[in-house]
């Protein structure tokens, strides 16, 4: 085996989003494409000879073929072992732990979470470092950097090896082992959760669950926690066999894409609970029967009732939110006399956080939950939250929910996506508001009148690192919110969020449809941010 050094070219399109780089399959595919990009990580980094590289993804198409190019790469550039899922698959949470359990030097996750697959899908490739999380902006600005004045790459030239035989392989001077994509998770999950509790919650004949894997890469997870270990027939297991096109779904656990399991929720004879998680398993939907628990509350439920888990039965350190998240946590923060930090969205921001034991439960309003026992956000493991919870009050979800609502007043909550907009007329959207801006403060509109009109800027507690322009905050002075943002994780045009919230401390109030709740507000926000016309969009793609 020899390494072989290419010459090669540079590609203008290659600067990470909020989770890594991702583009259609077919640009992937493009010659040198995805060689420049992992040169680029790897030219990146320092100190890497001999240490441990972790490599998975989500099994989307074309991810069998990138874990080959990568392996073959990863030996060429020096690292000493490669821990890979067999069958190339680990699920994002779960490749977090494998790094952190294995002290890795980093990890390469190959998903474009949320994002539909299939040869005419997307696919995604992010660098995750040492300490299980997202590479911070440092670094994925290096790697931009890189890409764009790249002219070589290094790879092994060997065959292929064999992903789905566990065990260790050579590959050139490099250690490469297979290892199970689920055990490491699953032991893991098995220290922070009262797994004998839950078995009996699961075996009483009173409850019953529903799991949907959405035929993406959680499948397997739930099938060894869930069935094996905690005793779940296979009947409340759906959709969980992973598939390279994930089933020609859309992979992303709201109640628009998950419509399998809000079919069943929402049916006759209803489960008691209900969950989904998405492509690269990061995510979570949560619901009841008949009872649908946004992400904000549910982070602020499982705050609430951390104690009932055995992990965090000491108490929680801070609990962090990304800002457009709702305001629900802060409140919990407050009564239990803990710090909330509002960061940017992006799982990156809550890395120093947690390692610097300022908070322990995050969270972000795109279905993303976790905690600091890894450095992603966890689907599962927030399914295994509300398992132990439910098993500890014995109450229902929406019986929890409603309780919550009392005793520290509603968030109505809701998020409108906008999705494949012209990328002019986005970004002429915001620049426009960021105009407005300037004269926002005082006015009125309606009932509301404005408090603060900003451009969401973060200085980083733990480092002093400053990230600015992560959103425009309308705050109106009952506290009421609107927030326009631009997200980074789509593949076509632009991805306009639009986030409102209210406050709602009057229980006789808390029954109220949320779209209903918060019309004005929507009306209002249309009316500042011209959203129809510049959109050229009569209403949202998805409404969560």
């Amino acid at each position: 085996m020899s390494i072989k050094v290419v010459t090669t070219s540079p590609f203008s399109d290659q600067k990470p989003g909020t989770s890594g780089l991702r583009k259609k399959v077919t640009v992937f595919q493009t010659p040198n494409y995805l060689e420049n990009f992992v040169q680029s990580i790897f030219d990146s980094l320092e100190g890497f000879a001999g240490q441990t590289l972790v490599v998975g993804g989500d099994g989307r198409y074309y991810n069998r073929h990138a874990i080959q190019t990568i392996l073959k790469m990863a030996a060429a550039n020096g690292f000493g072992k490669i821990l890979v899922g067999r069958g190339g698959i680990l699920s994002t949470p779960a490749a977090s732990c494998v790094i952190r359990k294995y002290n890795a030097f980093g990890g390469i996750i190959l998903s474009a979470s949320h994002n539909p697959a299939g040869k005419d899908g997307d696919f995604g490739i992010k660098y995750n470092t040492g300490n299980g999380g997202p590479a911070p902006e440092k670094i994925t600005d290096a790697i931009y950097e890189i890409t764009k004045s790249i002219s070589e790459y290094k790879i092994l030239e060997a065959g292929d090896l064999d992903l789905d035989r566990l065990g260790a392989t050579k590959l050139g001077d490099t250690v490469v082992e297979v290892i199970d994509s689920v055990a490491d998770y699953a032991e893991l999950m098995s220290s922070l959760f009262d797994f004998d509790r839950i078995k009996l919650l699961l075996a009483s004949p009173d409850f019953r669950l529903c799991f949907d894997g959405m035929h993406a890469v959680t499948g397997p997870y739930a099938q060894e926690i869930l069935v094996n270990r905690l005793g779940a027939p296979t009947s409340a297991l759906q959709n969980c066999v992973p598939l390279e096109d994930f089933g020609d779904g859309h992979p992303d656990p709201n109640l628009v894409y998950a419509h399998d399991l809000v079919e069943v929720l929402y049916g006759e004879n209803a489960p008691d609970f209900g969950a989904a998680s998405d492509g690269d398993g990061d995510r979570n939907m949560i619901l009841g029967k008949k009872f649908f628990v946004t992400p904000s509350d549910s982070l602020a439920i499982l705050a609430a009732n951390a104690h009932h888990v055995p992990a965090y039965k000491g108490g929680l350190a801070g609990i962090a939110r990304s800002m457009p998240t709702s305001q629900a946590p802060d409140r919990v923060a407050a009564r239990l006399g803990i710090e909330c930090y509002e960061t940017p969205t992006g799982w990156k921001f809550f890395g120093n956080l947690l390692d610097a034991g300022k908070a322990t439960l995050c969270g972000e309003e795109s279905f993303g939950t976790g905690s600091n026992h890894v450095r992603e956000k966890d689907g599962l493991w927030a399914v295994l939250f509300w398992l132990n919870v439910l098993a500890a009050r014995q109450q229902s979800v929406e019986a929890i929910v409603k309780e919550h609502w009392q005793l520290y007043g509603r968030n109505f909550y809701s998020r409108h996506d906008y999705e494949g907009v012209d990328s002019d007329r986005a970004n002429t959207l915001v620049d426009n508001l960021r105009k407005k801006g300037v004269d926002l403060a005082g006015q009125k509109f309606g009932n509301y009148q404005v408090d603060f009109c900003d451009d969401f800027s973060y200085t980083d507690p733990v480092d002093g690192s400053v990230s600015s322009k992560q959103g425009l905050r309308i705050g109106f002075t009952d506290g009421s919110r609107i927030v326009f943002r631009l997200s980074g994780t789509g593949t076509q045009g632009a991805t306009l969020r639009l986030y409102v919230e209210s406050y709602e401390p009057n229980i006789a109030k808390h029954n109220l449809d949320t779209q209903e709740a918060l019309k004005e507000l929507i009306e209002i926000a249309d009316q500042i941010a011209q959203i129809k016309v510049l959109t050229g969009r009569a209403e949202p793609t998805v409404i969560t």
